[in-house]
């Protein structure tokens, strides 16, 4: 997908405040048994079509609104992602300013986790994604 000129300004004004992390990372980090929280920042019909195994799933329409009740503990670490890594990064930022101290935007996104060979769950959700 080509994205406009502003929107990329958008997303490069963000990630100069967000952290981003690499999908090998991660792979270490869950093989290390550390503990996070995927998040999937895309829209409802994105996440039902598949998603990194684990994941829970709070699109960036409404993060904002659904984080403080799903994610209480503004230190818990969070590993957002969409599909390239740009609305996560746009939703990473705006947690931050929120008070969220510990999120981090996966490098590549969606697009990055399933060329690496992450394990994913491709079948629809029971209930509510």
């Amino acid at each position: 997908m080509k994205h406009s000129s502003r929107f990329l300004a958008l997303v490069d004004d963000a990630k100069s405040r967000v952290r981003e992390i690499t999908v090998d990372l991660v792979r270490e980090e869950l093989d290390g048994g550390s503990a996070f929280t995927l998040v999937d920042t895309r829209e409802e019909s994105e996440w039902n079509a598949g998603r990194a195994r684990g994941a829970i799933h709070l699109g960036k329409g409404v993060i904002e609104r659904d984080i403080e009740q799903v994610m209480p503990d503004v230190d818990a670490k969070m590993v957002l992602y969409c599909a390239g890594g740009y609305r996560s990064a746009l939703a990473a930022d705006a947690l931050q300013r929120m008070g969220y101290r510990n999120v981090l935007s996966l490098a590549g996104g969606w697009r990055a986790w399933c060329r690496a060979g992450m394990p994913v769950d491709e079948t629809p959700p029971a209930g509510p994604g």
